[in-house]
């Protein structure tokens, strides 16, 4: 039997947690001059998915 991968993609851009999945905010990786930096700083930081996207990020895991 092959071993199962897990999405490399997927990998790279969520890390689980207790409560979930964490991820970072879009639109904060190149042409940042255009943008405000209250615009900036507020994309700072990680967030949880929704809900609604745990069960694609769990099979794109394997984590279940």
């Amino acid at each position: 039997m092959p071993k199962a991968k897990i999405h490399s993609g997927a990998a790279k851009r969520f890390k689980k947690t207790a409560s979930g999945y964490k991820r970072k905010s879009a639109y904060k990786s190149h042409i940042l001059t255009k943008m405000t930096t209250k615009r900036k700083r507020q994309l700072r930081g990680t967030s949880m998915i929704h809900k609604s996207d745990v069960v694609l990020v769990d099979r794109m895991l394997r984590a279940k």
